[in-house]
């Protein structure tokens, strides 16, 4: 009889890695919480609209940057349009 108690003793094992494993997979990945965005979020796209008007020029690989660039400014780059629908 003490054989029995030994095999789920080296079956706890197992199972308890497991178990732990699946629960911090649940906590780190949120997956029953995680927001989709492909899903749950309706963009209603509008015409592009601006001129072809030539602003300034760039020549050479001096000047690496353009002036007034937004490339870090990620939040001001898109900007909700308050449309009437």
């Amino acid at each position: 009889m003490s054989d029995d108690n030994g095999i789920w003793l080296l079956a706890l094992g197992p199972t308890g890695a497991a178990a732990l494993y699946w629960a911090i997979y649940r906590y780190y990945r949120n997956t029953d919480k995680s927001h989709a965005f492909e899903r749950e979020t309706a963009v209603d796209a509008k015409p592009v609209t601006g001129s072809e008007h030539k602003v300034s020029e760039v020549k050479g690989t001096r000047k690496t940057r353009i002036d007034g660039d937004n490339v870090k400014a990620y939040r001001t780059r898109v900007r909700r349009v308050d449309g009437g629908g």
